[in-house]
């Protein structure tokens, strides 16, 4: 019988949260520090809502004061949920309908971490081997970000990564580095970057 790949085996446990009457510049100087691009909004050990970069975006758009602002004023509530031995396919699937790239996973425990569109770019190179019943090994350092399958042989592996071309699952995104949309992104120390950054 085939296997797939769960959401257990790729979701972000180490995630952040906050509390609703953080205000924005503090979590937004504590995403920076934790390298996150999403904060988990907690009541107690309940999660009422996320904040994303965009949802921070829309205050600085709408010229709001993040000094001023509470995380509660701006988080997205409520959070979509799913559970940890979801397969990545119906939650990825889940992300498109919703239009967002963030969900909270949860087990009968509680709160097991989160699952981003980042880690379903990241793990998208081991679709194939998920459904032979095995785990591809993870992407090595400075390799490019695959596009939905796994190099064939003779292959190069250094080759530049092909641009937006209507694959599936896309390369095309922030740098994690220096913030700039790229049409191409490495992992490189387990962050995606441009080929600027990626050279440094």
């Amino acid at each position: 019988m085939e296997q797939e790949l769960s959401v257990r085996e790729v979701l972000t446990t180490e995630y952040v949260g906050v509390s609703e009457s953080d205000s924005v510049l503090e979590t937004v100087r504590l995403m920076r520090e934790e390298r996150a691009g999403c904060v988990l909004v907690v009541r107690g050990s309940e999660p009422v809502g996320i904040m994303t970069e965009w949802d921070v975006l829309g205050l600085v758009a709408e010229e709001g004061d993040p000094a001023d602002t509470t995380v509660g004023e701006v988080m997205t509530s409520p959070v979509i949920t799913v559970g940890a031995g979801w397969s990545l396919a119906d939650a990825a699937t889940t992300m498109g309908r919703q239009n967002i790239r963030n969900l909270v996973v949860e087990s009968d425990d509680g709160i097991v971490g989160v699952l981003t569109q980042r880690d379903v770019i990241a793990a998208a190179g081991s679709f194939q081997g998920a459904t032979s019943g095995t785990v591809e090994p993870p992407l090595e350092t400075d390799r490019p970000i695959d596009q939905s399958r796994s190099p064939g042989p003779g292959e190069d592996l250094d080759a530049e990564p092909l641009p937006n071309g209507g694959d599936e699952f896309s390369t095309q995104g922030v740098c994690e580095a220096c913030g700039s949309l790229a049409d191409s992104l490495w992992d490189a120390n387990g962050r995606l970057v441009c080929s600027d950054c990626r050279s440094v």
